[in-house]
């Protein structure tokens, strides 16, 4: 399951479920999933898929958050961020509509 927190109607916060309320630290690299940031709602894979081309910025944490951004092209694989093997992705979708 996704946590997803939906911020200021174009901001989309995802987070696998496992990880929410966890703190990874990495020499100077912190993912801090504590905050009410990733705080949100329990969501299904197909129900994220349905509502990710409606938000221009995403912020995803996680193998299962980040895999739904390289399925749908918004996020290149050489682009994600490790902190203790946790996946961490951040892109802009240019495909919204204002």
């Amino acid at each position: 399951m996704i946590i997803v927190k939906i911020h200021k109607k174009k901001v989309l916060a995802l987070c696998d479920k496992e990880l929410l309320g966890k703190k990874y630290e990495e020499v100077d690299l912190q993912l801090d999933l504590t905050s009410n940031f990733y705080k949100g709602k329990e969501m299904t894979k197909d129900k994220v898929r349905e509502i990710l081309p409606d938000f221009r910025i995403i912020n995803a944490v996680g193998q299962r958050s980040v895999n739904l951004l390289i399925e749908f092209n918004l996020v290149d694989t050489n682009r994600i961020l490790y902190i203790q093997d946790i996946p961490h992705a951040e892109c802009i979708n240019l495909n919204v509509e204002e």
